[in-house]
């Protein structure tokens, strides 16, 4: 796993945060919990990184992250607002300073012409407020998996405004 490009990025993203004193968190739909392993895979993770919320159905996402109904009936699972909802409730439910969110649809299947396979949103949220890109991947469905957990991660670094990434 050391030579592994999603570990690199969460070195990065360690080598930022435990200086700073920033903890993160996540709110994993279509990767599964993938960040969060990937995270854990730095050792001394555990100095900033709280924890995660896999929330791979809409009653995970509403119970546990507080998504609300009205937006998962109006606008659907795999969206902005959904995946920006993600993040803030992940972030004020673990009291962390820094969470993303990733929902999506990692295929085969699942895909629609309004909404394709591999279509994904990642939300970063911390203090200064939310931010959300819209990803497609073309991919297999690990490589979507992949591809999400690396945007993901990017953003993160981003978001602390590291210049190497």
């Amino acid at each position: 796993m050391a030579d592994d490009p999603l570990v690199a990025l969460a070195g990065q993203l360690q080598a930022i945060c435990v200086p700073r004193g920033i903890t993160v968190g996540t709110a994993e739909s279509c990767t599964g919990g993938l960040i969060a392993h990937v995270l854990t895979e730095v050792p001394g993770a555990s100095a900033y990184f709280a924890g995660g919320i896999i929330s791979y159905s809409n009653g995970i996402k509403e119970r546990d992250l507080g998504v609300p109904a009205e937006i998962l009936a109006r606008h659907g699972a795999v969206s902005a607002q959904t995946a920006r909802a993600m993040a803030t409730g992940v972030r004020l439910r673990l009291g962390v300073d820094l969470a993303v969110s990733v929902t999506g649809i990692a295929g085969p299947t699942g895909g629609s012409d309004e909404k394709p396979v591999g279509l994904t949103y990642i939300g970063v949220a911390d203090g200064e407020g939310v931010d959300v890109r819209r990803y497609v991947w073309t991919g297999n469905r690990t490589a979507n998996k992949r591809s999400s957990a690396e945007a993901a991660l990017t953003l993160l670094l981003e978001r602390l405004g590291d210049e190497h990434t």
